[in-house]
This record gives structure tokens, C-alpha cells and sequence, in this order.
């Protein structure tokens, strides 16, 4: 058994409540790579946002479950090293089982998502309050989920949304004890989250897609107030990567996402976690396609992993500072 606390790592509880209070949002990123780790915690360090590492399931099989919590103890020592100590959690993304959950938790992470959505309502109920039992013995945090968000990100998969109903919030709350609740208001994972006829074109000619069920938040809000909400899913796909991606060979016309104003709007309320994960992938596949183009020669990973971390950074950055608001809030 590894305690998070013996890597330098927090839990979410108090960062939540200043979150929620301050009217911003904490940036969640996911990692499986160095770079990616690089990015996030320069990136945050550099304006000085709290941060949550995430790791979905596909991220350990990948990286290797020892690798990834001594990759999070490092961002702990690389924090200092920048020069400033950021609050860092490291978060399960989206467990689907007690039995992954308990084993993150024996490993050193600091917060676990079990993510019943898909089950129904009372098998909901019953794991994710088993997982809350285990985890709060050790001090960890626990993300539970009401809804479905549609889309496809690792290891989840759905093809449609199911809105989260405000008259289950406060029982299920009340009945599991999570510390703070993903819900299902229009966000979806992966980078094709709406099509061109889901949208309508703005006086720019711009396509700008469905908004979110702001409606439904705000009577969440209402049954539960001041508890912490999450929003998974909530990449903005800037059209700057999808055009980079696309014109050095790339095909992923159609690629549309969440407009960050209503990320912004979102993160005044009582969302206080963001979960962004595919930007990030587009930032750097952007930025690696175009060092292939343009130097087809080159064979050297630090030369295209480079511009892709220096990307990502760009990318986190802008994310803390305008988007989320957690910019100075470390």
C-alpha cells in the first residue's frame, strides 16, 4: 500500500471548495506520456493553476500502472524544481470496477472516478458506494457519474447522451457520499462530438453547435447547492489543429466541439472540474504532423516531441488562464 501523501500528492476536498467558492474551474488532464506530463505541470506551474493528472484505464495498460505513479511523484519534485509547489492530484478517468479503483488506491492515487452511469440506477448506487466506502479509509476522493455522455474516449464508449435527471441528485448523493458528481448536460467525449447539421452558423459564418443544458446544471445546483460538479468530455476542438492535422495529411474534417465561452459560463457555477483530454491530443498531432512535413527527414523523437510538448503547454496555458479561471488560484 502507497499513500498519495507519501508522493506529495492531494486530494480534491479542499481544492474543490475553494473552486467552488472562487467561481473557477481545476484544469483535469489526462497523461500516458512525459511530454504530456511536462506540459501540464509547466504549463500550470507557469500560472500557478492547482491541477488533476488523470489516468483512464487505457492510460495504465499503456504506460504501466508503476510507471504512472512515479511519473505523478516527479511532477511533485519537477513542480519545485519550476519554482513553484501547485496542488496536484492524481485521478483514476472514468473506473469501471471496484476492483480497479481499490487497486489505484493501494498505488498512490489521490482521487478515483467509478463511473456506474452505464449500469442502472441502483447497481449505480451500490458500487459507487462501495467505492467510496474503501476509498474515504484512506483519505481519497471519490467521483461518482449520473447520465451518459455520448462518444468515444478509450475504454468508454456510448453512442447517445442520457441527460442527468436533477430529482436523482440528491439521493444519489445523499446515498453513496461522493465527494463530487459528473453529470450529462450536452458535453461529449472524444473530437467528433457534433456534426455540421447539429450546428447553426453564427454572424461569422462560424458553425457553433447545441448549447449546453445550462437549465439542467442550474437545477442541480439548486437540489445540491454547493457541491461540487464535474464535466467530462469538454474539448473545444480548435479549428487551428484540425486545420494544421488536416493539411500535413491528416482527415478529421467535421470536428466540432464545445465552445469555450460556455466552458467559461460553466465554470462559474458550481463545476469546479473540467476534464479536457482530446484538445490536447489534437495540439500535439498538429504540431508532430507538421515537423514531418516539414522536415521529412528527421528521425530524431526529440525533435517532433519537442514542438509537441512546447504545443500542449501553449495549449494548457491558455486553457487555465481564459477558459477555466484557475489561473493564480494554486
Amino acid at each position: 500500500m502507497v499513500s498519495y501523501k507519501e508522493l506529495g500528492l492531494v486530494n480534491s476536498k479542499e481544492l474543490f471548495k475553494k473552486a467552488v467558492d472562487g467561481g473557477y474551474a481545476i484544469p483535469a488532464f489526462n497523461f500516458n506520456n512525459m511530454e504530456q506530463l511536462q506540459a501540464i505541470v509547466s504549463a500550470c506551474v507557469e500560472t500557478k493553476s492547482p491541477v488533476i493528472l488523470q489516468v483512464s484505464s487505457g492510460a495504465r495498460k499503456y504506460a504501466n500502472q508503476t510507471l504512472l505513479r512515479y511519473m505523478a511523484q516527479g511532477a511533485v519534485q519537477y513542480a519545485k524544481e519550476l519554482g513553484y509547489e501547485i496542488p496536484i492530484v492524481l485521478h483514476l478517468d472514468h473506473g469501471d470496477s471496484f476492483e480497479l479503483c481499490k487497486d489505484c488506491i493501494e498505488s498512490g492515487f489521490s482521487s478515483v472516478m467509478i463511473d456506474g452511469s452505464h449500469l442502472p440506477y441502483e447497481e449505480n448506487v451500490a458500487l459507487t458506494k462501495k467505492v467510496v466506502e474503501y476509498a474515504h479509509q484512506h483519505n481519497v476522493t471519490v467521483e461518482g457519474e449520473l447520465g451518459v455522455l455520448a462518444g468515444i474516449e478509450d475504454d468508454v464508449q456510448a453512442d447517445h447522451h442520457t441527460y442527468t435527471e436533477p430529482d436523482e441528485v440528491v439521493d444519489f448523493v445523499t446515498r453513496t457520499g461522493v465527494d463530487s458528481l459528473a453529470i450529462s448536460i450536452g458535453t461529449s467525449h472524444g473530437a467528433f462530438k457534433f456534426t455540421p447539421d447539429q450546428c447553426t452558423r453564427n454572424e461569422n459564418g462560424v458553425l457553433v453547435p447545441p448549447p449546453l443544458r445550462f437549465d439542467i446544471l442550474e437545477e442541480i445546483e439548486k437540489r445540491i447547492p454547493g457541491f461540487p460538479i464535474v464535466l467530462h468530455g469538454s474539448s473545444s476542438v480548435p479549428p487551428q489543429y484540425v486545420e494544421t492535422i488536416n493539411k500535413y495529411g491528416g482527415k478529421l474534417s467535421d470536428s466540432i466541439g464545445i465552445p469555450e465561452e460556455q466552458l467559461r459560463r460553466a465554470a462559474k457555477s458550481a463545476v469546479c472540474k473540467i476534464n479536457i483530454d482530446s484538445d490536447g491530443r489534437l495540439a500535439m498531432t498538429a504540431a508532430v504532423r507538421e515537423v514531418f512535413a516539414n522536415k521529412p527527414a528527421e528521425f530524431d523523437p526529440r525533435k517532433y516531441l519537442g514542438p509537441a510538448r512546447d504545443a500542449l503547454k501553449e495549449l494548457y496555458m491558455h486553457k487555465t488562464e481564459k477558459v477555466l479561471g484557475s489561473a493564480g488560484k494554486a
